[in-house]
C-alpha cells in the first residue's frame, strides 16, 4: 500500500480537469450509517463521480472514480488528490489511476487543510442541499444523494468561480479560479507555464 508525496501544495488549477480531489464522508440512515465517496474537480468545483454504499471498502471508491472517468471532458494532464486512506492506497484503485494516466498525490497526515476543496464541497452538499438529514433506508439515502449532487452541479454558483455554477465552469477555461490566499497559491501554469512533473507509471 504505497503512499504517494503531495503534489498539489501550493498550486491553483487553471483549467478543468488538472486536479481532482477525493474523499468520503457519511450519510444518516436510520439504524445505519452510509457512505458518500467523492471525486470532485477542484477548477470548476464539479463532481465527477461518486458513490453511496453501507461500506468503505475501495471497491465502493473505486465505483467513483470510475463514474468520474466516464464523465471526464479533456485529455490535459490530471493529478487525483486524497487523504491516505486505505480505500486510495489500494492496489485496485492506485492501477486505475495510473492505467489512466492520472498522477496520484496525497496528503501528508489527516489534515483537512490539505483538502480543503473536497472537505468545503461536503460542507456544502450537508449543509445546503439537505444531505445532513436522516434517511429511511439506503434507497432513499441514493436517491436524494443522486438529486442534489444534480442540482449542486448545474445550479449551485460559486464564488470562487467567478459566480458560475460548476456545470458552467467546467465548460471553459478562460476564467481563473478566485484565490482567497495569493501569497501561498499559484495557479498550476506558474511562473514557466509548465505543469508539474508528473509521473510515467
Amino acid at each position: 500500500m504505497h503512499k504517494y508525496p503531495n503534489r498539489i501544495k501550493g498550486w491553483l488549477p487553471a483549467n478543468p480537469e488538472q486536479i481532482w480531489v477525493a474523499d468520503i464522508t457519511w450519510l444518516n440512515i436510520k439504524k445505519d450509517y452510509g457512505y458518500l465517496h467523492l471525486i470532485t474537480d477542484a477548477y470548476s468545483k464539479k463532481i465527477m463521480g461518486y458513490e453511496v454504499s453501507d461500506n468503505l471498502a475501495a471497491s465502493s471508491t473505486i465505483k467513483a472514480l470510475g463514474m468520474a472517468l466516464r464523465n471526464r471532458k479533456y485529455t490535459t494532464p490530471l493529478i487525483h488528490h486524497s487523504d491516505r486512506g486505505l480505500q486510495y492506497c489500494s492496489a485496485g484503485y492506485t492501477k486505475l489511476l495510473t492505467d489512466n494516466k492520472i498522477a496520484i498525490s496525497m496528503t501528508p497526515d489527516g489534515s483537512p487543510y490539505d483538502n480543503a476543496i473536497a472537505e468545503r464541497v461536503n460542507g456544502i452538499l450537508k449543509d445546503e442541499f439537505g444531505l445532513d438529514d436522516t434517511f429511511e433506508n439506503m434507497e432513499q439515502a441514493r436517491r436524494e444523494t443522486k438529486q442534489s449532487i444534480d442540482l449542486y452541479n448545474k445550479l449551485r454558483p460559486h464564488l470562487s468561480n467567478n459566480m458560475l455554477t460548476p456545470d458552467e465552469m467546467h465548460k471553459q477555461n478562460k476564467l481563473k479560479p478566485r484565490a482567497w490566499h495569493k501569497k501561498t497559491t499559484r495557479t498550476l501554469e506558474g511562473s514557466c507555464g509548465f505543469l508539474p512533473s508528473l509521473p510515467h507509471s
